[in-house]
């Protein structure tokens, strides 16, 4: 993929770590709660922490100092869903909003609460916002198949550019969720879940998710048109990603039963096929997971 000659977004913070709830003010209302009322004290510094917690991670823009290799790409990668998004929008009649990109490592706070990097990357609704721990490259190049030792010997420029391609539709996939806020539809999944079952509130969920994979196709089809990014390989490497992340596939790698009632984001095959519907037509009216079969 080819991403080195192009400008960066304004966009990508990077948050301290912290998590929010803590500091004077924190520890004040716990010896409170502790003295005056005679709470436990753990459970009112988890009390004091819970009313303290502010609705987003405590983040800086993204300097010079640390702009690494890894946050330029991010940087690039945001950049250039914001291009296309911006021109599709623009298309539609609407304007888009550029969502951050929030860089953390190890746990960050955020609107919808806190998280690990186990979560994976991930998107808040609530303060707009992808979220993506800096571990998340050496995992996806893990998972690609590119061990420490072939990292570190042969092509250096062969190794810098493997998995990235995949790299960035997973981040694609995450502003997808973005454009679902804006144009209504995240709000419209939520409030239909709320009336119904668990297994029919998991089926809107894996359509939800299943549009987003088609709306990162629409970006990746539409990018190639404006940038010519792509390289030999690389819309391999993004069904290896969508395949490798699918509820059967990862239900099968941990050893539990594989239960399509309990599915979130949909079968290896459904997210490969609605990719690829968004990347050969880069068309978003090509994306309607909602209506009929997926």
């Amino acid at each position: 993929m080819k991403w080195q000659d192009r400008g960066g977004s304004s966009n990508v913070r990077k948050s301290g770590g912290k998590v929010a709830g803590g500091g004077i003010l924190g520890l004040i209302i716990a010896a409170v709660l502790w003295l005056v009322f005679d709470m436990n004290p753990m459970t009112a510094y988890q009390t004091a922490q819970s009313v303290t917690a502010s609705n987003g991670a405590e983040v800086q823009p993204v300097s010079e100092m640390d702009n690494d290799r890894d946050t330029r790409f991010v940087s690039v990668v945001l950049a250039d869903t914001e291009a296309v998004w911006h021109q599709i929008f623009q298309e539609m009649g609407r304007t888009y909003k550029e969502p951050e990109l929030i860089l953390f490592s190890g746990r960050v706070q955020s609107a919808c609460g806190s998280a690990t990097s186990a979560t994976g990357p991930f998107y808040c609704p609530g303060d707009q916002r992808v979220y993506l721990d800096t571990s998340f490259f050496a995992e996806m190049r893990h998972n690609l198949g590119i061990s420490g030792d072939q990292q570190g010997s042969g092509d250096a420029e062969n190794q810098d550019k493997a998995g990235d391609f995949a790299q960035a539709y997973v981040i694609a996939h995450e502003v997808g969720h973005h454009v679902q806020t804006l144009l209504g539809i995240s709000q419209k999944v939520n409030e239909a879940r709320r009336q119904l079952s668990q297994t029919q509130g998991n089926e809107l969920s894996v359509r939800q998710e299943l549009q987003a994979d088609c709306f990162a196709g629409v970006w990746a089809n539409r990018n190639q048109q404006r940038v010519q990014f792509l390289e030999e390989g690389d819309i391999e490497e993004a069904l290896n990603a969508a395949s490798q992340i699918g509820d059967d596939r990862l239900a099968q790698a941990s050893g539990r039963e594989v239960v399509p009632d309990n599915f979130t984001h949909g079968t290896s095959q459904q997210r490969v096929n609605w990719f690829v519907r968004g990347l050969e037509s880069g068309d978003i009216g090509r994306c309607d997971t909602f209506s009929g079969a997926i």
